[in-house]
């Protein structure tokens, strides 16, 4: 995700290594399209429940 331009990673030269994660631009236009994917997962699991 990182060489797609999605993440940004950022090497700390501790000890112990640390390394933060952050999302890019292009990574926080993915939220409506992650959003929109929790909503049917948990219409899907729901649906799923009720009929077990």
């Amino acid at each position: 995700m990182e060489a797609s331009g999605l993440i940004k990673r950022k090497v700390y030269a501790e000890v112990p290594p640390r390394v933060e994660y952050s999302l890019t631009e292009t990574g926080l236009s993915l939220k409506p399209v992650l959003d929109s994917m929790v909503i049917w997962g948990n219409k899907y699991r729901d649906k799923q429940k009720s009929q077990n």
